[in-house]
């Protein structure tokens, strides 16, 4: 099949977020084909270029949303009273009470509320859409006076947010300007037949603005959307740009919460990558029925060497591996340390890891200088392995070559994070065989099971306590090391995450009407290639997800089909299409198609890279 993949400042760029996942997945379904939508973050990040791409890969289409566009494009008359209708109802769908926050009416009122803006809003999107296919670009309409001015009437109408009828005029150029290059995908012209229309699946790396090409794909080819989340976006942008005026975050909140909403909506399939995920998908409107969590893969073989050593490093010592930042709370951890130091004199403390940035910097200076006041009789010279009871290293270096020799190097690994998505750096400790002590943050419990100490976070005491607990008894940490490799070796590797989207990727097919014409060796079209339901119109598939969700068999367009398992043959006659349903992670839940989208209109030409 040919795979859509949607990428925002991710793959195929050397410095891309996510982007090792991205390439693993690629080269791991070496059977597939796959073209690479990817939305550049920074002029910086273009400079540095791409990853070697596998031969799977059949082109690489990209659009910037850093730089400044000034297409030239002048609309006329009809088109800017079009424009300003459209950007007008979006406006007033984001100063309407947001999704989430409550309000004065009943809760049923309330929801239809909540539905009828979002329909409100879905349709401005993909009125917006539309113009764009038809009209060229919108980024300067985007950026005009009168999308600020259609801004400031939706702030000032009755039953606006009180956030909102507080921006001013530099809050709504602001506003707009981000709105204009959240929106930016909307003017590529990568929606016709021969583009991202002809793919089979449109899989989005991550929510927010990556998603948005695979939903105008949806609305304009019928394309179906997978979308991945290990990091929830609209979760991360509620916890960025703390110093914005209310009204910005509040207008970019409401923004972002709807932009979610519909892709949860239209998506056939959501993946997140763990539970904590996963709850803040249902709380942002995700249908449960379509969720289905697969945890990151991650590559085993760095830590093989450790995990199978009968060696378990100095018995004394405490490893704690990641990025230098507050949000690991090392000032915990150095605290906590000292009280280990006061039941077990022996004990050290190695961190491994490097700051990232201004801030990152900051705090390891900070850290240093804690340690020092900490431990002011033993600081004797600089903080190195053997003088100091507390060493700040990096890995790259004669004595920790790897990540891997930093796991192997102590007895403990240790996470005090107050923050924590997927704790990826535990998992490398898994897979070395270690024992861990955590914080309970993020997706850490669900990560480790029962294979580890859970404590909570901001907690030196307790952080403690667990730590000396552990280096006390050899023989638990054995056992529980050892049943940390088993659970990271059946659960967190790629291999595993590979085979799970393979049999996601067969699952949303076998449910999705071919639209196509398929043709034969010599080019012709082949004879009941289609099955004639693709061209039914209606909800004539919901009947079969329910019945799939029971087990029941069902026959479909002259062909046996078991719809949520095992082979379907799709249509009848010589030309069947034969999928098969792999397993998924978690609830084997069944997704409800849709009616066909509307039909696709003329091009709009934008900036792009085809390689």
């Amino acid at each position: 099949m040919r795979i859509g993949l949607l990428a925002e400042g991710g793959y195929p760029y050397v410095s891309g977020e996510a982007g090792l996942w991205c390439d693993r997945l690629v080269r791991g379904l070496e059977q597939h084909e796959f073209d690479v939508y990817a939305l550049s973050r920074s002029e910086r990040q273009e400079a540095e270029g791409w990853v070697p791409l596998p031969p799977q890969v059949g082109r690489v289409r990209t659009g910037s949303l850093w730089e400044d566009v000034d297409d030239g494009i002048v609309h006329g008359r009809r088109t800017r009273r079009r424009f300003a209708e459209c950007y007008g109802e979006l406006a007033a769908a984001l100063c309407a009470t947001a999704p989430g926050q409550p309000s004065e009416s009943s809760a049923k009122e309330s929801r239809s509320e909540s539905s009828l803006e979002a329909d409100r809003f879905a349709s401005a999107l993909y009125g917006l859409a539309e113009l764009a296919r038809e009209e060229g670009g919108l980024p300067a309409a985007l950026r005009s006076e009168t999308a600020v001015r259609a801004l400031e009437r939706a702030c000032r109408a009755p039953g606006a947010h009180r956030s909102a009828r507080q921006a001013r005029v530099p809050d709504l150029l602001t506003v707009a300007a981000r709105l204009e290059r959240a929106l930016r995908p909307l003017s590529f012209d990568w929606y016709e037949d021969d583009d991202l229309g002809s793919v089979d699946l449109c899989h989005a790396a991550s929510g927010g603005t990556a998603a948005l090409p695979g939903l105008l794909a949806r609305h304009f080819c019928d394309i179906p959307l997978l979308v991945t989340e290990y990091g929830v976006r609209l979760r991360t942008h509620y916890l960025t740009e703390p110093d914005s005026s209310p009204a910005i975050r509040s207008l970019l909140a409401a923004f972002h919460g709807r932009l979610t909403a519909e892709t949860y909506r239209r998506a056939a399939m959501i993946t997140p990558g763990n539970s904590h995920a996963r709850r803040w998908q249902e709380r942002c409107g995700a249908d449960r029925v379509k969720l289905r969590t697969v945890p990151p893969g991650m590559d085993a073989a760095p830590f093989a060497e450790a995990g199978e050593s009968p060696e378990h490093g100095d018995p004394q010592t405490l490893v704690w591996v990641g990025r230098v930042e507050p949000a690991k709370d090392l000032v915990s951890l150095l605290h906590a340390f000292a009280e280990i130091r006061r039941a077990e004199p022996g004990a050290r403390l190695r961190i491994v890891g490097a700051p990232r940035g201004p801030e990152g910097a900051a705090y390891l200076a900070h850290c240093k200088g804690l340690a020092a006041q900490l431990f002011p009789d033993e600081a004797d010279g600089p903080h190195a392995v053997g003088r100091n009871p507390v060493s700040f290293e990096e890995t790259g270096g004669p004595e920790l070559p790897s990540r891997a020799d930093a796991y192997a190097s102590g007895a403990l690994v240790v996470l005090s994070s107050v923050v924590e998505g997927f704790p990826a750096g535990l998992v490398e400790a898994m897979f070395c065989g270690r024992a861990t002590v955590s914080t309970d943050v993020g997706a850490v419990v669900e990560a480790i099971g029962g294979t580890g100490l859970v404590v909570p976070p901001r907690n030196p005491r307790a952080l403690a306590e667990a730590c000396v607990a552990l280096l006390r008894d050899r023989e638990r940490r054995e056992r529980l090391g050892a049943a940390a490799r088993a659970r990271a070796l059946e659960l967190f590797t790629v291999e595993q995450n590979v085979t799970a989207f393979h049999g996601i990727y067969l699952e949303i097919l076998s449910r999705t009407p071919v639209r196509r014409v398929v043709l034969d060796d010599t080019g012709e079209p082949l004879p009941f290639a289609v099955p004639a339901e693709a061209h039914v119109p209606g909800r004539w598939s919901d009947s079969t997800a329910r019945v799939a969700a029971r087990g029941g068999p069902q026959t479909i367009g002259g062909g046996s089909q078991a719809v949520g398992g095992g082979l379907q043959a799709v249509g009848g006659g010589p030309g069947a299409v034969r999928r098969g349903s792999g397993p998924g992670w978690a609830q084997d839940a069944p997704v409800r198609a849709t009616a066909p989208a509307s039909a696709p209109a003329s091009a709009s030409a934008t900036k792009g890279a085809v390689r």
